[in-house]
């Protein structure tokens, strides 16, 4: 099992795995509301049953090499994850998203742990497209976005039914020679 340092408060981002499912659902137990704000992965995550199932998804999507998940851990607890829910290494494209329970929110956690891996996305694999999707209301994931220097591309209107509302998305991207030429601005 590998984990990926975050920083200097020592949190790390590990692969997610269907047999962490126990840990998966109580995290999501301890965040649902705050999670569930703007995404429906509580509404998926609701027992042990579909924790697994969830976790199982992501494993077939990694063998398939169609998408991934990491979870952030700090002092030893799951907090928070980030995720490719779409991967297409022949196309060059992919959709990075989030979630973070509300005890690590504010702690920067989001934007190390994207930045590893849109940076294995696009150094690693090839990747040259990475999309943001974000509920225009969810001002911490656009902060994300503007963090991780994407630009935002547009607004898909009512697009996405949750817990009943049709909401509107903003659609943010960063492109690999962005990605480098940020990187490269960082380092001088």
């Amino acid at each position: 099992m590998f984990a990926i340092s975050l920083g200097d408060d020592g949190a790390e981002l590990r692969p997610l795995e269907p047999w962490r499912a126990e840990e998966f659902l109580a995290h999501m137990d301890r965040g649902r509301d705050f999670i569930g704000q703007h995404i429906a992965l509580p509404d998926f995550v609701a027992d042990l049953d579909s924790a697994r199932s969830f976790l199982r998804s992501y494993a077939e999507k990694a063998a398939s090499d169609t998408g991934r998940i990491y979870g952030i851990w700090t002092d030893g607890t799951l907090v928070g994850g980030v995720l490719f829910r779409t991967f297409d290494a022949t196309s060059g494209t992919a959709e990075a998203g989030c979630w973070l329970e509300p005890t690590a929110a504010g702690k920067g956690l989001i934007t190390r742990a994207c930045r590893v891996v849109i940076d294995w996305a696009i150094e690693e694999r090839g990747i040259h497209r990475v999309e943001w999707h974000a509920s225009v209301k969810n001002g911490a994931s656009i902060a994300v976005a503007r963090r991780l220097g994407m630009t935002r591309e547009g607004v898909l209107r009512e697009n996405y039914p949750h817990r009943g509302t049709r909401t509107d998305t903003e659609v943010w991207a960063v492109l690999a020679p962005e990605w480098r030429a940020a990187k490269a601005g960082a380092a001088s």
